[in-house]
């Protein structure tokens, strides 16, 4: 049995944040209703090209929403009239979570706010996802994920020193922030289970994106320096870096002094025991000269050669890959991360709990009528 089995989850919510909760809460076998608008349904429904076509050679929306909606079932419910609130008190008055990414205050309208569905099942969870949180001077915004990067230093610190700032190539602050309600839904519930009570959990999303600036957001309160964009490299590591051998990328991550030892014996360099790169401090300190001379000499690897060279000795590295290599490495391919429910393609869990894969075992549900 999953460890979620038994728990009705109320899907309010559309886009990414919201559903990325969702389908997380229903890999580890909670029962989710998502709730969509009559007749256009989530947004990303709509997000493409790609759209997914099924085994019945039909169209099935876009992949963007197949990403993000697995294991629920969709009903089709306009909160705005007086049937589709009674609907969703009718759900909730049996679930146990639900989850919304209505602007603040939105739902109040509808009678469909904490307080209120609170009063019809005292044990709700209730999981309010924003871009900026229930209060504060930008609590009536609306939250975008590229904002909230730009916003929340993320995107200082992305991107080469002398190229512009940039974002990442996935929703960052988004999937994090589904990522963290969940964490906070799991707590909510476990407290429940002791003291009998729901909860009103507030995510932002700038929240999310200021709290896992981790060691950079330190380095500036310990230090006084504002970090600043590094490319492939690491802001309290040397080497740990991209590196270009005579055919691509690979990327070498030292996190200790025996490790750039040895790196500086399969590269047959001797320089581990010079002072001014002996400790990860002074290779720090001395960066500007140390790389320039480790790229000299892996220039000359090919890229295969040297992972190999460094993976006898203890050093870690690894390819750049694309997407398509990625889901072809035999690493990826072993764990199972590539799935198909019902013809439909998918990217597994990364969680597995006593051997067996998160994985809910329904498609992205259809676009309800």
């Amino acid at each position: 049995m999953k460890p979620l089995a038994g728990v009705k989850v109320i899907e309010l919510a559309r886009v990414l944040a919201g559903p990325w909760c969702g389908q997380l809460l229903a890999d580890l076998g909670a029962e989710v209703v998502k709730i969509e608008r009559p007749g256009a349904g989530d947004d990303t429904r709509h997000w493409g090209p790609p759209f997914v076509t099924g085994p019945d050679g039909e169209a099935r929306d876009a992949a963007y929403y197949h990403a993000t909606n697995r294991g629920k079932r969709a009903l089709a419910i306009d909160i705005a009239t007086a049937e589709g609130q009674a609907e969703v008190c009718a759900l909730v008055a049996g679930a146990d979570v639900l989850i919304e990414n209505y602007k603040v205050g939105g739902l109040r309208r509808y009678g469909l706010d904490h307080e209120s569905l609170t009063a019809i099942n005292p044990r709700l969870v209730t999981c309010s996802i924003t871009g900026f949180g229930q209060d504060g001077p930008y609590a009536h915004r609306a939250g975008y994920d590229f904002i909230v990067q730009g916003m929340g230093g993320f995107m200082s610190l992305t991107g080469e020193p002398d190229g512009a700032p940039q974002k990442a190539g996935i929703a960052y602050a988004d999937i994090f922030t589904g990522v963290y309600a969940t964490v906070a839904i799991l707590a909510a519930l476990r407290r429940r289970d002791v003291e009998g009570q729901g909860a009103h959990i507030d995510m932002a999303l700038l929240d999310t994106q200021v709290a896992v600036l981790a060691n950079q957001a330190l380095n500036w309160m310990v230090a006084g320096e504002v970090p600043h964009r590094m490319g492939n490299g690491h802001a309290n590591l040397v080497p740990y870096q991209a590196f270009a051998a005579a055919d691509g990328e690979l990327i070498v991550a030292v996190g200790n002094d025996a490790q750039f030892a040895r790196l500086c014996e399969a590269l047959g360099l001797g320089l581990a025991d010079e002072p001014a790169y002996a400790t990860n401090a002074a290779r720090i300190a001395n960066r500007a000269v140390l790389v320039p001379l480790l790229a000299a000499a892996i220039a000359g690897w090919r890229k295969a050669d040297l992972a190999w060279a460094l993976e006898e000795r203890g050093v870690p590295a690894g390819p750049i890959n694309r997407i398509d290599e990625t889901f072809a490495d035999p690493q990826v391919v072993f764990r199972g991360m590539r799935i198909a429910l019902d013809g439909i393609p998918g990217v597994a869990s990364p969680i597995v709990i006593d051997g067996e894969r998160m994985v809910a075992n329904l498609p992205p549900p259809a676009r309800p009528g």
